[in-house]
């Protein structure tokens, strides 16, 4: 009865993960126009601009998996090229990897520094950029 359960769990946990995935990736490939092109081709016009925004994506949505369904997805709508893609999956995994460190350290000891310093820079700033309503 208990393998029964986890494996039910595990079939519906990967097919709401598939369908979450396969809604950004058509929604993504929906919002690809020309400026969209664009950006993409110059953010990953190198092997290193890839990588590193392969690591910047996947850190954001918190699974190389999402990253590399719509970097297929980007693929599939002619958007991006392999070269392209090649350092965005390569990215995407070393930003999982370092995600995982970051949880693996006990870095809550740094949290309050950070927020000092955030609140001494908003107080001292000379010039505001972003303006909250």
């Amino acid at each position: 009865m208990e393998l029964q359960k986890i494996l039910f769990y595990s079939i519906g946990g990967l097919g709401i993960f598939l369908y979450g995935m396969t809604n950004l990736s058509d929604g993504l490939q929906k919002l690809a126009g020309s400026r969209m092109r664009n950006v993409i081709r110059s953010f990953t016009s190198t092997p290193l601009k890839g990588l590193l925004v392969g690591a910047g994506v996947t850190s954001v949505v918190q699974s190389s998996s999402i990253t590399t369904v719509m970097i297929i997805g980007l693929l599939n709508a002619g958007i991006m090229t392999l070269k392209q893609s090649i350092g965005v999956v390569y990215g995407a995994n070393i930003g999982t990897t370092i995600t995982a460190q970051i949880i693996a350290f006990n870095i809550t000891i740094y949290a309050l520094p950070m927020v000092m310093i955030g609140f001494l820079m908003d107080k001292f700033s000379r010039k505001q950029i972003i303006q909250f309503s």
